[in-house]
């Protein structure tokens, strides 16, 4: 026994929906779950792996498919696969408050594990584990940004916890080598961006070993092309300087 379903209905499951109001009405597209983050970011170019059908629909959930005069009304034309990359591109995408609330319990998850991963206890050296961290960013009632990167987040995070706890991001150990000439001119210069002096030497060349906050290498590499003419190297020995182990709560 067959269903009879009227011409101007599509029934879609699994969708994703992204909504765009242009004229006066509503207009929305139909794609696939978790390809449109792809296409907007560039790494998916496939429209076909995107939308589901290059049919506009007035509602995705009814199978109401939008009239050729209101699409020519809105958009100024009735092609309706540019029709769809343009909502595609510009418009909400549409997602249930329990899919909402699985991607801000990852985001929150994500930026606890990066704040772990940058940083240490400044008085052990150890690092923090992903755990007590994501428990003291609910300690600062910390709420996830949807519309933020996750790095972006975990930056202003670290900044809340240091009011909090003893948290700072690991050291970035360095070795630079400059010619003696601008050595003494250059090490008065980087003094203010060097957390600790680990060794000189003072040969042929000026050869020193230290410890920087990540935060300041871009300037520190910067000023040294810049005053040594192109001369000197530099070269980071750790991205960490962490103990062993990880920090515990007492």
């Amino acid at each position: 026994m067959s269903i009879f379903t009227p011409t101007n209905q599509i029934r879609l499951t699994n969708v994703a929906v992204v909504r765009m109001k242009r004229a006066g009405k509503r207009f929305e597209i139909a794609c696939y779950k978790n390809k449109v983050v792809g296409w907007r970011s560039g790494v998916e170019k496939d429209l076909d792996e995107v939308l589901q059908t290059h049919s506009v629909f007035v509602n995705v959930s009814k199978g109401q498919v939008a009239r050729k005069e209101d699409l020519i009304s809105a958009f100024g034309t009735d092609d309706q696969t540019e029709i769809c990359k343009q909502i595609l591109t510009k418009g909400e995408v549409q997602v249930s408050d329990k899919e909402r609330h699985t991607q801000l319990e990852q985001m929150f998850r994500d930026i606890a594990t990066i704040v772990a991963d940058k940083c240490v206890n400044p008085e052990t050296k150890r690092p923090y584990t992903v755990i007590l961290i994501e428990r003291a960013m609910k300690d600062i009632h910390y709420s996830v940004k949807p519309n933020k990167s996750t790095k972006q987040q975990a930056l202003e995070v670290i900044k809340q916890l240091k009011e909090k706890m003893k948290i700072e991001r690991a050291h970035m150990r360095l070795r630079f080598i400059v010619p003696v000439n601008e050595g003494k001119k250059l090490k008065e210069k980087l003094k203010p961006l060097i957390k600790v002096i680990e060794s000189e030497d003072y040969g042929q060349q000026l050869d020193i070993v230290c410890l920087i906050d990540p935060g300041c290498f871009r300037e520190i590499d910067e000023l040294v092309k810049k005053e040594t003419k192109g001369k000197g190297s530099l070269e980071v020995l750790n991205l960490k300087d962490v103990e062993e182990g990880d920090e515990k709560l007492e």
